[in-house]
């Protein structure tokens, strides 16, 4: 019996994608990379082999509920976990799996966001079995850790032991010293420079036992208030349980609550062409770029442009002349103009937008 399961987190708005992204609409269930599959249905097939469809779970928002099974309709309901306020990672990660202990409680579960890309997918289902061997039927917790190719302060970092184990288990699964979270560049350049550390992918794998027993020990309000629901999930009182359970909780990530203060973590070292695209600029940095590296997607005539993503509906005729360097993207009733190297200021943008109406977020 194939005990392995999957856990897609797909609640995110993804604010730092906007205009593209928005409340209504996240960059999840957007074909962003323009290959006939939203980033949510890329993430689901990625594991093609590895599950059968039936073990696989989406937790979202309850208003992207039908989004999720328009576009994943192999999905029964009791696959479809809808979160009725966002509490972050901790309490989205907490549901799904003492659900999924209450149907199989020999679980292997991976947990992965709806919204990364993975270039080498046959590399990344690799990796995957590697993790799945290493936390079967073992006390460990287990995350993905990507080799850095720069200083990059929007990732967090794990820095691991070099060691080969004592048990002799796969020379990739290394135990993890210290995780750190987004460090300011003099930093983030002494952890690359080290190699002592790796990019935390937000990827994680872990036995059904022993993430209870982890969220008993680092988060135990949390896990008070989700194993009263042992005897009501896939019941007709699962809603109403979730509803109540969501309103007691409070907002904490998995990385803060667990995984950085849990003894038994373990990182696999990764190398898949993974990018948590949460940005403009990983954007850019994952597509094919013409000549004048550029990014292009849609209906455009440029002149003496270079370095730039364009992303515009097909429909429009959009003619770009003398830029090098921006981002220029237009989506439903808002067009952005914004330098590439500034991109950061997309979230400000959001938040004076907002003032404007929320048609426009």
């Amino acid at each position: 019996m194939n005990h392995t399961y999957v856990v897609i987190m797909a609640g995110g708005v993804g604010t730092r994608f906007w205009p593209f992204s928005r409340t209504s609409y996240p960059k999840q269930f957007h074909d962003v990379l323009g290959t006939g599959r939203t980033l949510l249905q890329q993430t689901a097939d990625r594991f093609e082999g590895i599950c059968p469809p039936s073990h696989i779970y989406i937790v979202t928002s309850d208003k992207y509920k039908d989004l999720c099974q328009q576009q994943l309709p192999q999905l029964t309901d009791d696959q479809v976990l809808c979160e009725p306020v966002a509490r972050n990672t901790a309490p989205c990660v907490a549901y799904a799996c003492y659900k999924i202990l209450q149907k199989d409680p020999l679980a292997n579960i991976i947990v992965a966001p709806a919204d990364h890309i993975i270039l080498k997918e046959e590399a990344f289902r690799d990796t995957i079995r590697t993790a799945l061997a290493a936390t079967e039927g073992k006390d460990v917790l287990v995350t993905l850790g990507i080799q850095p190719s720069r200083p990059d302060t929007g990732y967090g970092y794990i820095q691991y032991i070099a060691e080969p184990s004592a048990d002799g288990s796969d020379e990739k699964v290394k135990k993890v010293k210290t995780f750190t979270e987004k460090p300011h560049l003099e930093l983030a350049q002494q952890f690359v420079e080290s190699g002592e550390f790796v990019w935390n992918a937000g990827i994680f794998v872990w036995n059904a036992a022993s993430i209870r027993k982890a969220f008993e020990q680092y988060l135990p309000e949390t896990a008070e208030i989700f194993a009263e629901g042992d005897d009501l999930y896939y019941s007709d009182k699962e809603e109403a349980f979730v509803h109540k359970a969501y309103s007691l909780c409070k907002s904490v990530s998995i990385d803060n609550g667990i995984m950085e203060k849990a003894d038994n973590v373990y990182v696999v070292l990764s190398d898949f062409g993974w990018s948590d695209l949460g940005t403009w600029k990983s954007l850019y940095e994952v597509s094919d770029k013409s000549d004048n590296l550029n990014v292009i997607d849609g209906h455009i005539l440029l002149y003496d442009t270079k370095n730039c993503i364009i992303k515009t509906p097909k429909d429009r005729l959009v003619v770009v002349n003398g830029l090098d360097g921006y981002i220029v993207a237009e989506y439903d009733n808002v067009l952005m103009i914004c330098r590439k190297d500034e991109e950061q200021k997309v979230k400000e943008f959001v938040a004076d937008a907002k003032e404007r109406g929320n048609e426009f977020v």
